[in-house]
């Protein structure tokens, strides 16, 4: 079905991989589209409780294919962002359900973004990630000046976008810009294990917390407190929440439905 793309579904959780391992799975046109259906299309089915976003090959994602740029006599920065990029950051911030990075390789420009949009970030210790803005005359997009101040601070991230520094995954650790570092031939299984372990959740939940997170970045405490509140009561009237509850008392292993 998809050009750039490999899109498998399996015990609820799916499994998006950027397929452009020749040019280290950097952005043309098809694979920036293909993207955005395949999220639209794990945002649509109510088996997937858990989603898995990696590339192939040795790279996650090398960011825009500058040759393609360079091909297109009517290539417009913003355009391409609007119509491109911001779709599908925004669709990844908007999802319901938890997307795990697994971070096999480089992830540089664009492709640093779309790691730093993911919720969790499982890397190699051979991954990297680099603002590369900024090495041929750009400012970072995608979501990187949103995301890297929240994670890093101001300083560390004025730093990382300004010298185009590329950080090492176990640096990446360190800053609090991956959840966990494991040895390649580790990776697929730390991955998986925490994929089935989100594909059991209560996805209803996560999704509600998911939100409560981007909003919190600009809320204020009453206006936190008001929406955790109807946050609560949403988890409250779920089918996970009557689950939870009847295993705690039952002293069982809640089944959860993600409803």
């Amino acid at each position: 079905m998809y050009t750039c793309l490999l899109y498998d579904v399996q015990n609820g959780v799916a499994t998006i991989t950027l397929n452009r391992p020749e040019v280290f799975n950097a952005f043309n046109d098809p694979q920036s589209y293909e993207l955005q259906d395949a999220l639209q299309k794990v945002a649509d089915d109510d088996s997937v409780r858990a989603v898995v976003l990696t590339g192939a090959g040795r790279a996650f994602c090398s960011g825009q294919d500058l040759k393609a740029t360079q091909d297109d006599p009517d290539f417009s920065f913003a355009d391409t962002l609007h119509k491109r990029y911001n779709p599908i950051i925004r669709a990844m911030r908007n999802m319901p359900k938890p997307i795990i990075g697994r971070l096999n390789g480089v992830a540089a420009g664009a492709g640093c973004s779309l790691a730093l949009a993911c919720d969790v970030l499982v890397a190699s210790s051979e991954a990297s990630l680099i603002e590369v803005f900024i090495n041929i005359g750009l400012v970072p997009d995608s979501g990187s000046s949103y995301f890297l101040p929240r994670l890093v601070g101001t300083l560390k991230a004025f730093e990382l976008c300004t010298l185009g520094s590329k950080v090492t995954a176990d640096e990446a650790l360190r800053l609090g810009l991956v959840n966990q570092v494991v040895a390649p031939a580790e990776l697929d299984a730390a991955v998986a294990a925490l994929a089935a372990r989100y594909a059991a959740a209560p996805t209803k939940s996560i999704g509600l917390i998911k939100q409560m997170l981007n909003k919190a970045g600009t809320a204020t405490l009453d206006e936190m407190l008001d929406y955790e509140a109807d946050c609560q009561q949403t988890a409250g009237e779920s089918a996970d929440y009557r689950e939870g509850v009847a295993a705690f008392t039952e002293k069982r292993k809640p089944v959860f439905k993600g409803l």
